[in-house]
């Protein structure tokens, strides 16, 4: 799975603060204010790095009453994963080509 569109979700995650939201996503729905509450940051630069991780598709909003809550999103996760393991089975099958040319007599 070599595709372009996982540049946006690698550098979202580059950024510790949202790195740390997924986090705390991963475990509940948060509002803004909710992770503010959680976090030394404002409530302002929370939504702007949820913007972020929404953009890489990585949070999504979900209304409850008048609230918005963000969660995160499972299925892009699990494809960024998949394609981290495509990558490292390929490395892995180039290790031990190199170590079974090493070794050989």
């Amino acid at each position: 799975m070599t595709t372009p569109t996982l540049a946006p979700v690698f550098a979202a995650l580059a950024d510790d603060t949202r790195w740390r939201l997924l986090q705390e996503l991963g475990a509940a729905d948060l509002s803004a204010s909710a992770l503010a509450s959680r976090l030394p940051i404002t409530r302002q630069a929370i939504a702007k790095h949820l913007a972020v991780l929404a953009e890489a598709g990585l949070v999504e909003p979900v209304r409850v009453g008048r609230e918005v809550r963000y969660r995160a999103v499972g299925s892009r996760l699990t494809e960024t994963a998949r394609a981290l393991d495509a990558i490292g089975a390929t490395w892995e099958r180039r290790l031990d080509t190199i170590r079974r040319i090493a070794e050989a007599p």
